[in-house]
């Protein structure tokens, strides 16, 4: 995700085939697929570890049940590690292709009035909504190149932790409500992603008006001195 001159920011056809194929890849459009397709999915892809446990017992992860302290810590990251790397990876494959670049001009005007970030972060914007863990690495990797400053990492790491994996979790663990609420299944969908935004700009007001007091700070600090 390193920066690129004027002459290397020039965004073909190719760049912008990558970025919406990556948005597919990301957005959990063909999960639910049945056919041959389903490798261009993103938890597809990334797959599920096997399942352990005697005849008759309840099968568990690799993971186990009832692990404590730094053991279950460290069992823990390997679980995350293979999303993180998958994601990174691709989101480099889509950087060579000038995917990246697509992103930070399409995007741009979108989220720069709606969140106060750049259009770069777009990709780990759509990845969020399927996968935590994706989406951090793919932050932070955006905060290490410095593509993102400070202020704009804490604004999208608020939109993110809000219902962060917004689609998996809410098909998965909410389907066991889809029989008894009494509005529409995508209206509560709909209302979390909402407040997303809701929760980012309210922080993003906070850093605005932290930083306008400082400035009004400074004049009357020198004067003292």
């Amino acid at each position: 995700m390193s920066k690129t001159s004027p002459d290397e920011g020039k965004v073909t056809w190719v760049g912008y085939l990558a970025f919406f194929l990556t948005i597919i890849f990301f957005s959990g459009f063909f999960a639910s697929a049945d056919g041959w397709w389903r490798v261009f999915d993103f938890t597809v892809l990334n797959g599920t570890f096997g399942q352990t446990g005697s005849d008759g017992a309840s099968s568990v992860t690799f993971r186990g049940i009832n692990g404590t302290g730094a053991k279950d810590g460290f069992l823990f990251a390997l679980e995350l590690a293979p999303s993180v790397i998958l994601s990174l990876g691709i989101i480099s494959v889509t950087e060579g292709l000038g995917g990246l670049r697509a992103a930070q001009n399409l995007m741009t005007p979108i989220l720069r009035p709606l969140l106060g970030v750049p259009g770069i972060c777009s990709l780990a914007l759509i990845a969020n909504l399927q996968n935590t863990d994706a989406a951090a690495g793919m932050t932070k990797e955006l905060a290490d190149e410095g593509v993102i400053t400070d202020r704009e990492r804490a604004i999208f790491a608020t939109f993110q932790t809000s219902g962060s994996a917004i689609i998996t979790n809410y098909f998965s663990s909410g389907a066991a409500l889809f029989t008894s609420i009494t509005v529409p299944v995508i209206t509560p969908l709909a209302v979390i992603l909402v407040f997303k935004f809701v929760g980012a700009n309210f922080l993003r007001l906070w850093i605005a008006q932290m930083e306008n007091r400082s400035l009004r700070e400074v004049p009357h600090d020198n004067h003292s001195a």
